[in-house]
């Protein structure tokens, strides 16, 4: 027996505030680096290989450590959602 109901992510304040900080960090990373960050995020977002992350300020080991789904939960949500 299967079960066809759907999956709803939660994502506490408290972790929503450090993936924003992580991925502030991983941002500034890359752009003092000289990358195009926002390219290099995506990057990995969508293929989950880290060496679209640099290693400067320790910005792979942080952008590793968040969940990806939850992550791009987050973000989806606040494109659709907040307004600008």
């Amino acid at each position: 027996m299967t079960d066809n109901s759907t999956i709803k992510f939660t994502v506490p304040s408290d972790e929503k505030e450090n993936m924003r900080r992580t991925l502030r960090s991983v941002f500034d990373a890359l752009s003092e680096k000289g990358y195009n960050p926002i390219n290099q995020i995506v990057g990995y977002l969508l293929t989950e290989d880290p060496t679209y992350i640099t290693n400067y300020n320790n910005a792979r080991s942080m952008i590793c450590k968040l969940d990806r789904d939850e992550l791009l939960q987050e973000l989806v949500q606040r494109y659709l959602f907040e307004k600008s």
